[in-house]
């Protein structure tokens, strides 16, 4: 089944097209889009369309920061019919539960986890489509509209340790710096902000409650039991907890809030198994793991939930026909010593 999003998520990729130089209506029909699906944020487009148009517009403009210089333009408007809710929570932690309660009416590829740790929490995402895909530049897109609705919504009190990716620091890293302000890791266990806690408490001087229960009343309205798959918010929540370790069916159960027995009954229903999910998003992020040098085979087996290497090698030997090492080897990747 192929997944579908907003057309929100391509909001001002048009804009930034054109100041790169390109011809905007052959860059859409190429990734098969139109600019009739831009034109309405609520038509569903197709995500593999949308993040291979983001990486095909970022090698065409050799801009490497294609992804950023969009979410620079973004607003808190264009989280669409939930801005008015978000606009008005009393504090940054129930505004980004929000976003993980309503996610499906902001962008249905995007996987959120809110992990706190003392006195640091971290915002992790993920972009997760139907096939594996590189997604450099909706990955970047979506951590800085983050990073940009956090400080729309706290100003002065936001206060990031850290903006961390998965992948490699591009050879200028003037825009990041510019849109982020902080620390910037790249070859980090996971994509995502890390921020104090304390930040998430800061009061948001616009709340109003009655606004809230009457947008929250609205966007109930707009939720159906069809919008989105199980087997899909399942497979999201596997590719934020694999690498932290926590993917079991027990704590993949709770975060869509039913038992392990229901949650293999519903997979069942929809046409799939747990094991077979968590295989398929090894599949997929071992792929990613494997292109980044700065990833040690170790490192990878540990980030996909092996305690050894050998059965971490073993895994991939029967499913991609050859070692790891010798993948790398293939495709021309050296790893970093």
């Amino acid at each position: 089944m192929t997944t579908l999003a907003r057309a929100a998520i391509l909001t001002n990729y048009p804009e930034v097209a054109r100041h790169l130089g390109l011809n905007v209506q052959n860059m859409l029909s190429q990734s098969g889009l139109s600019a009739s699906q831009l034109g309405d944020s609520t038509k569903r487009i197709p995500v593999a369309a949308a993040i291979n148009l983001l990486e095909e517009s970022a090698h065409v403009s050799g801009c490497e920061t294609f992804g950023l210089r969009m979410a620079e333009l973004r607003q808190l408007s264009d989280f669409g019919e939930v801005s008015l809710l978000l606009s008005h929570q009393r504090t940054l932690r129930e505004a980004l539960q929000v976003i993980v309660q309503y996610r499906h009416l902001i962008n249905d590829s995007l996987a959120i986890f809110i992990e706190e740790d003392g006195k640091t929490v971290i915002i992790r995402e993920e972009v997760v489509a139907d096939v594996p895909i590189h997604s450099r530049q909706a990955i970047e897109l979506a951590i800085a509209v983050m990073h940009r609705f956090c400080a729309a919504l706290l100003g002065a009190h936001w206060h990031p340790i850290s903006v961390n990716f998965t992948h490699e620091a591009p050879a200028d890293l003037t825009v990041h710096r510019r849109i982020f302000g902080c620390k910037l890791e790249f070859g980090s266990e996971f994509n995502g902000i890390v921020c104090p806690a304390a930040d998430l408490d800061a009061a948001n001087p616009l709340a109003n409650e009655a606004m809230a229960r009457h947008a929250r009343r609205y966007l109930d309205s707009l939720q159906t039991e069809d919008e989105h798959s199980l087997v899909f918010d399942v497979r999201k929540s596997i590719y934020l907890l694999l690498p932290m370790g926590r993917a079991t069916i027990e704590q993949i159960a709770q975060t869509q809030g039913m038992n392990v027995r229901t949650l293999q009954r519903r997979l069942e229903e929809g046409g799939a198994t747990f094991s077979e999910l968590i295989n398929g998003v090894r599949r997929d992020l071992v792929i990613r793991y494997l292109e980044n040098p700065g990833y040690s085979l170790g490192r990878i087996a540990d980030m996909l939930g092996y305690s050894m290497p050998s059965s971490f090698t073993r895994w991939f030997i029967a499913q991609f026909g050859m070692p790891p090492a010798a993948w790398r080897a293939q495709h021309n990747i050296v790893p970093h010593k």
